[in-house]
């Protein structure tokens, strides 16, 4: 078990990718973790899908029962813009997580290049101080039309990692809705739970202060800020763009304690980084009364069961 300090220094980013551009949005990305880690951070959080868009307010050209081929051309450039993992783009952000001396989780939209197919993951990378890629999550459930470009992830993807700053995971966006998942986080033992999401309600800082309480965790909510002049005027399917606000989505990362309370209150209408100083301490404070995987549990009642193994279409036997 790795020996854990007290304190943490965290930084929650609210940025917007360069949208559609995969090596803009790593170089915004690797210039604001060194900024993090400039003023003392040990684990930086980027939003969901920060390389490189999260794209709000496109439909593909998707209507049921037919795709256009202008759709298709957005589409392409969104797959070519995605992230192979490992690559080039996981060198250079693991490369400033060394530089930086943190841990960096960053969302990204994950092209998976086991196989040649085109399927893309909404999903969540970890690198360590010495620029190691520890491992990934892939969102679980894509919500919505999310389901048309993003595949779904499993079991296989549900790292927690124990670090001297705590043990650290993600759950994404609407993830944080299916309670059976936030129970497998909890009982991986997760201290600061990392939410990186696109969800500006109000009602988004309600899910996240009951997580804190309910997980007796640090929770680490990060979005975008993102304006309709961010998007890039040559999309096919632009035209989709002509009834969206100015103001696509105004933020609300936050920074959550163990009791629901705030420690950073959730920031809107600009770019910002959060950073603040956590005692880890105080999860155990928190645990007096409640601790949901241990005295508040009732195993001799309820049960989770969790398929942890790779989803696999054909498996080839000698």
């Amino acid at each position: 078990m790795t020996t854990q300090q007290h304190n943490v220094r965290v930084a929650v980013i609210q940025a917007a990718s360069v949208i559609m551009d995969r090596e803009a949005s790593t170089e915004k990305a690797i210039s604001l973790t060194l900024e993090a880690g400039e003023k003392g951070a040990n684990i930086v959080v980027f939003p969901e899908a920060f390389i490189s868009a999260y794209p709000r307010g496109l439909a593909f050209g998707a209507t049921v029962g037919s795709r256009s081929a202008e759709g298709r051309k957005d589409w392409l450039r969104y797959w070519e813009n995605s992230v192979p993992v490992p690559s080039e783009t996981t060198d250079k952000l693991g490369e400033a997580a060394r530089k930086a001396g943190v841990y960096l989780v960053i969302g990204v939209i994950e092209r998976d290049n086991e196989f040649s197919g085109g399927t893309l993951y909404c999903s969540v990378l970890f690198f360590g101080p010495d620029g190691t890629l520890l491992g990934k999550h892939r969102k679980l459930k894509p919500t919505g039309s999310e389901r048309l470009i993003w595949g779904e992830g499993d079991g296989s993807t549900l790292p927690v990692f124990d670090t001297p700053h705590g043990k650290i995971g993600a759950l994404i966006c609407w993830e944080n809705y299916m309670p059976l998942a936030r129970a497998a986080m909890y009982a991986k033992g997760v201290q600061i739970y990392i939410a990186p999401t696109a969800d500006s309600r109000d009602v988004w800082q309600s899910t996240i202060r009951h997580i804190a309480v309910e997980g007796r965790c640090f929770v680490l909510s990060c979005n975008q800020y993102v304006n309709k002049d961010m998007y890039p005027t040559d999309l096919a399917c632009y035209d989709d763009l002509a009834s969206s606000p100015d103001e696509m989505c105004p933020g609300g990362s936050a920074i959550i304690g163990p009791l629901g309370e705030y420690i950073k209150e959730p920031v809107f209408g600009k770019e910002k980084l959060l950073i603040t100083d956590l005692d880890l301490r105080e999860i155990a404070y928190s645990q007096f009364d409640f601790d949901v995987v241990g005295h508040y549990s009732r195993p001799d009642v309820f049960q989770l069961v969790v398929n942890e193994e790779k989803k696999e279409n054909v498996k080839w036997k000698n």
